[in-house]
C-alpha cells in the first residue's frame, strides 16, 4: 500500500510539473503573438502615413517606431525559446536548427528600427521629401539577375525613413517565410 501511495504522489507531482510547463509555454506563445501583433500594427501605422492612408502625426510615427524598436533584436530572440517552438504555435522548429540566421534577422531588424527611431526623434511636423524613398532606391530585393547586395548593405543612417520601414518589412517577410507556419 505504501508503494501505491508513493507512486500516486509521484504521478501527481509529474502531472503538476507537466501542467506548469504547458501553462508556461502557452503564456510565452500568447505573449509572443501579442508582441508580433503590436509590431504589425505599428508597421501598418507607419506605412499608412507614408501611403497617405493615414494622416501623418510625428508623435504617432515616433511611438510606432519605438514599438518596433523595443520588440526587435534581443527582445525578439527572447520570445522564441526552444520549448515554445513547433505546433500548436506558428513558430517552426527550424528556428533552433538555424538559430544564427534567425538571430541575425532579429538583430538586423533592431539595427534598422534603432536608426528609424533616431530619425523619428527628429521627425518634422509633416513628411518631407528626404523621408521618402524616392526614385532609384533599390529595395534589396531581386531582379532577373538576382539580389542586389549593395542595397542591403547600405549604411542605414543614410537611408530615408520610408526605405528603412520597407527594409524592416522585408526582413519580417523573410523571417516569416522561413520560420513561420500556420498555427493549428
Amino acid at each position: 500500500m505504501k508503494w501505491a501511495a508513493a507512486a500516486m504522489l509521484s504521478l501527481a507531482f509529474v502531472s503538476v510539473a507537466v501542467a506548469a510547463t504547458h501553462a508556461g509555454r502557452d503564456a510565452t506563445v500568447k505573449a509572443r503573438q501579442a508582441s508580433m501583433k503590436e509590431m504589425a500594427a505599428a508597421a501598418k501605422t507607419i506605412a499608412g502615413m507614408f501611403d497617405g492612408k493615414q494622416a501623418y502625426d510625428a508623435a504617432a510615427f515616433k511611438a510606432a517606431v519605438e514599438t518596433i524598436r523595443a520588440r526587435a533584436g534581443p527582445a525578439l530572440v527572447a520570445e522564441f525559446p526552444s520549448a515554445t517552438l513547433g505546433a500548436p504555435s506558428g513558430a517552426k522548429l527550424e528556428i533552433d536548427q538555424a538559430r544564427p540566421e534567425f538571430e541575425a534577422l532579429a538583430r538586423h531588424i533592431a539595427t534598422l528600427a534603432t536608426t528609424l527611431a533616431a530619425k523619428a526623434e527628429r521627425a518634422p511636423p509633416g513628411i518631407t521629401d528626404d523621408m521618402r524613398m524616392g526614385p532609384g532606391l533599390a529595395m534589396g530585393g531581386g531582379s532577373l539577375l538576382g539580389k542586389r547586395p549593395a542595397a542591403a548593405e547600405a549604411d542605414p543612417a543614410k537611408l530615408p525613413a520610408e526605405h528603412l520601414l520597407h527594409l524592416i518589412l522585408q526582413d519580417c517577410s523573410d523571417c516569416h517565410s522561413k520560420f513561420r507556419q500556420k498555427a493549428l
